[in-house]
């Protein structure tokens, strides 16, 4: 038995260093060298002009790594977990910390900063380990955006806060109470208690004046921007989130995690986690994608796009984005139908070489910088790097159609692609509760009624018998290869299906 176990032991290791292998082939995974003596999790990274990389590490330091010397400077110290960093208009840099979005400015030119300077600290804080604050990004519009994440219920809070505290739901006392634990359940296993919890908050760069724009955030780890400048945000699967969830925000808008409603100018003052699901779900905006929980993300990171170089080929002006869980990078591909989002996300660069935890990314020519960070949860710690060393065969593109999907892909299909057993999958929803998660609901296997090669084979219309709104499309293309023979590098694409196009 023990020979046998060993066997399967071998075998297994094999087959995963052959897919590793293979990865290697398109993809080249290296790592630099974090500065001596600095915990090596990563907090935040940005690209300068000059072709710097300033990172900002999780107890406090800030640094910045010069490529052609391939040395690092200490630039700042001493800040409070910080957790997103970005180059301000005017040279000086903008670190989100847990306290305050802070800038930090270098006056005398020696390369390490000497001021510090509160920009915005407008938000309230109860000592709760959970309530991270990400960010900044900046729109086209020259606007800064910040999230505040949710407390959680598996610590207490702190007598002593910053800011006003809601009087809606559970007695503040109880929550100092030296039997918590017993009052946690009324609190919500995620809680807005101080200001502006589960909210992104938009901020004025000249001036620091904050105003809050959208609610319902548990846990906003990733905000970005889409290549067309639209604002959105990911968030990471737990209570009210069946699975980890991208969204497209708008001023005002509500998404899905009722904790943060208290705070709203025109709320009612009732106990929001304690209303109907039909009634949350009726003022929530939909997620653009649910990323399926555990094949595809657990944990959903920074959002970046790709640059449109001749080294990245086909997928510049897409959406990489980072997971905290696995060694994995995944592609997300949205679409607007009707005024709605939608899309798919697919799997992009996958390989025990990149190791988890891959938390912040900046890209620096063509080189994408990985910087992990673990917090005690799952991950990893350091920072990687990605070069495309050539373009694999794989799912490029996927659009919705009245009839179906429409997919592209980077070579085209061989002739045996027309067969609709090949294109199998499944369909489901992740039900929208005030559960932690939920299990793949009403889960249909998809076999495709008809399909359609395009003349060049580069891509394919898929019709099935029935559409419903409101799932996941979620194909496995492990059955294809392209003219050449190649399998795809990475087979499995899921589309969240919000609206059915209009024939026209």
């Amino acid at each position: 038995m023990k020979k046998l176990f060993s066997l399967l032991l071998i075998l297994a290791g094999t087959a995963l260093r052959a897919d590793d292998a293979r990865v290697a082939q398109f993809y080249d995974i290296g790592k630099l060298i974090t500065p001596s003596g600095v915990d090596p999790q990563l907090g935040g990274l940005a690209a300068l002009p000059d072709g710097r990389l300033v990172a900002a590490f999780h107890h406090g330091e800030i640094a910045i790594y010069d490529p052609k010397k391939t040395t690092w400077k200490i630039f700042a110290e001493g800040l409070h977990e910080p957790l997103g960093v970005l180059l301000a208009k005017d040279g000086s840099l903008l670190v989100m910390q847990r306290p305050e979005l802070t800038r930090l400015r270098d006056t005398d030119g020696d390369g390490v900063a000497d001021q510090y300077e509160t920009m915005w600290d407008g938000f309230g804080m109860s000592g709760n380990y959970h309530e991270f604050a990400f960010g900044p990004v900046r729109a086209p519009s020259g606007k800064l955006y910040v999230a505040l994440n949710l407390a959680s219920n598996g610590d207490t809070v702190r007598e002593e806060i910053r800011n006003e505290w809601s009087p809606v739901g559970l007695d503040r006392e109880k929550f100092y109470a030296g039997d918590w634990k017993k009052y946690s359940k009324e609190s919500g296993r995620m809680y807005g208690r101080v200001k502006w919890r589960g909210w992104v908050i938009e901020i004025d760069e000249a001036t620091g004046a904050a105003t809050p724009f959208a609610s319902g955030f548990r846990s906003p780890d990733g905000l970005g921007f889409d290549p067309a400048g639209n604002f959105i945000v990911d968030d990471n699967q737990g209570d009210w989130r069946g699975t980890s969830e991208l969204h497209y925000v708008k001023r005002d808008g509500f998404y899905g995690h009722p904790a943060s409603l208290v705070w709203r100018k025109d709320w009612d003052g009732s106990e929001p986690l304690k209303l109907p699901v039909e009634k949350l779900n009726a003022l929530r905006t939909m997620p653009a994608i649910e990323i399926p929980y555990g094949s595809y993300a657990n944990s959903p990171t920074q959002m970046l796009v790709i640059p449109k170089t001749p080294a990245w080929g086909p997928f510049g002006g897409q959406l990489v984005v980072g997971e905290m869980n696995t060694a994995r990078l995944l592609r997300l591909l949205p679409e607007e139908v009707d005024g709605v989002w939608q899309g798919a996300c697919v799997m992009f660069v996958e390989t025990t070489a990149l190791k988890g935890g891959l938390h912040r990314l900046a890209f620096l020519g063509d080189t994408l910088y990985v910087g992990r960070t673990h917090l005690s949860w799952a991950g990893g710690e350091g920072i990687g790097t990605v070069r495309p060393v050539k373009t694999p065969f794989d799912p490029l593109a996927m659009h919705a159609t009245p009839m179906g999907f429409r997919l592209e892909f980077t070579a085209p299909l061989a002739a045996s692609a027309g067969d609709p057993a090949r294109w199998a999958g499944q369909r489901y929803y992740y039900e929208y509760h005030p559960a932690y998660g939920s299990p793949q609901m009403d889960l249909t296997p998809i076999v495709p009624t008809k399909i359609t090669l395009a003349a060049d084979r580069r891509s394919v219309e898929i019709e099935l018998a029935e559409l419903k709104t409101g799932h996941v499309y979620d194909f496995d293309l492990s059955g294809l290869e392209s003219a050449k023979g190649e399998t795809v590098l990475n087979p499995h694409i899921a589309y969240t299906l919000n609206r059915v196009p209009v024939a026209k």
